[in-house]
């Protein structure tokens, strides 16, 4: 699997993973109950969407054309 999306929390995840979704592309959370863990974590990089290596361009895109939106 790899990586297309660092989230700083659970909801900000899940958000990425609907829009994946919504575009045909399999995607799921890793890291999500790690969020607990914090002060005995690295606070980063817990948290992130990954797909299958076949759809990490297309992926990237999506991910890409939903961050623009939010500006």
């Amino acid at each position: 699997m790899k990586t297309v999306f660092d989230a700083s929390n659970n909801i900000e995840a899940h958000l990425a993973m609907h829009q994946l979704q919504q575009a045909g592309i399999d995607a799921r959370i890793e890291g999500e109950f790690l969020q607990g863990g914090i002060g005995q974590l690295p606070v980063a990089g817990n948290v992130r969407v990954v797909v299958h290596p076949n759809d990490e361009a297309e992926a990237r895109t999506v991910i890409a054309d939903w961050e623009s939106a939010g500006d």
